[in-house]
């Protein structure tokens, strides 16, 4: 009962006047594909990914287009190989009118859509109603922020040329350590992927971090060409991605440089991502970086009101984790804003609590 609009490529773009509809036929098809693919070799089956979306869509020149068609096809990118994700708006129509599981992935942010959007993923093993939460280990290991960085790939063609791309790893590793504000991964956990072909996915959960760090080196003459690019590895989204042309006149000048830039701006890009992260989960389930993250970007509201919520979370982020500094910077720093934007009704007591906070930072 549904209209097919194109079949570019390997894929099918379709439109149902029912949710209901459109979550049964992604189910049969399913279904009917996985018995054919029994039948084959595995080099010989086909396995496709379903995205279901309710939203306003327009056809145009005998095609289909609109913020409906991006979510569904973000969903598409976030299913499971030989499985349908669909999005809050379409469980909501559905999760009382077919006998069907599901699992709350939460929400996703994904390229080009500004909100988070809520995910479910149908259990099509399980023919009830129930919704079944994000498992516990599974939360922790992707809500820890740590990052691995692999090693970069020589793609000079000469092997000569590994000690370069090794020890651009090794330094990057060790800048990233410094930094201090995330886990990084030892070198030795990360060369064993050296030279394997490895899925970001299944490295992350290999050594429990969230984000991954990848990047070739290519050497042609006296230049070399540096890329580098971050994932996270919970939606395979790239968060950031950059290409560094440099002269070789100095080879290790060349390695420090690079070194120092990547860090200096994988560090925000993950203080940004995170920021985004902990805005997206509900007050229960806050932890004390959940709640500084918080705290900061009431802080960037400059508001009063914005100030004042903001060090009730970094209060709340201390109770949780009395041994966590960071809250205390941005409890100090809410004291300068109070002083600077003439919020406080006592300069003095402002500066008493703001050096009280500091001081606290440092001892701990």
């Amino acid at each position: 009962d549904g209209r097919v609009f194109s079949t570019g490529g390997d894929s099918v773009l379709a439109e149902f006047a029912s949710a209901v509809e459109a979550v049964r036929c992604a189910i049969s098809c399913q279904e009917e594909i996985s018995s054919r693919n029994a039948e084959l070799a595995d080099d010989r089956k086909l396995m496709f990914r379903i995205g279901i979306n309710v939203g306003d869509v327009m056809v145009r020149d005998g095609d289909l287009f609109g913020d409906g068609v991006n979510v569904a096809a973000r969903l598409e990118g976030l299913a499971e190989a030989g499985g349908v994700c669909i999005s809050g708006s379409v469980f909501e129509q559905i999760k009382y009118k077919l006998s069907l599981g599901f699992e709350d992935m939460g929400p996703q942010e994904v390229k080009n859509i500004a909100e988070p959007i809520s995910v479910y993923r149908v259990k099509l093993e399980q023919r009830d109603t129930a919704v079944i939460p994000v498992s516990e280990e599974a939360e922790a290991h992707w809500s820890r922020s740590a990052l691995a960085v692999l090693p970069f790939a020589n793609l000079s063609g000469d092997p000569e040329q590994e000690y370069f791309s090794d020890g651009l790893t090794d330094d990057i590793i060790t800048a990233l350590s410094a930094w201090r504000t995330f886990p990084v991964i030892a070198r030795n956990s990360v060369f064993t992927y050296k030279g394997k072909a490895v899925k970001v996915q299944q490295v992350a959960k290999d050594l429990g971090v969230r984000y991954v760090l990848e990047g070739s080196v290519r050497k042609g003459g006296n230049r070399v060409r540096i890329t580098a690019q971050l994932i996270d590895a919970r939606t395979g989204h790239h968060l950031w991605s950059e290409k560094f042309d440099r002269d070789l006149d100095d080879i290790f000048e060349v390695q420090d440089e690079i070194t120092q830039l990547i860090a200096a701006i994988v560090d925000p890009e993950l203080s940004r991502a995170e920021g985004k992260r902990s805005a997206t989960k509900k007050p229960k389930s806050l932890d004390a970086r959940d709640c500084y993250q918080r705290g900061m970007s009431l802080l960037y509201e400059h508001t009063k009101e914005g100030n004042n919520q903001a060090r009730q979370m970094f209060a709340q982020a201390i109770k949780i984790d009395p041994t966590y500094a960071t809250p205390f910077v941005g409890l100090a720093y809410s004291h300068q804003l109070d002083i600077l934007m003439e919020y406080t009704e006592s300069r003095e007591d402002s500066i008493d609590e703001l050096f009280k906070a500091a001081r606290q930072a440092i001892a701990l």
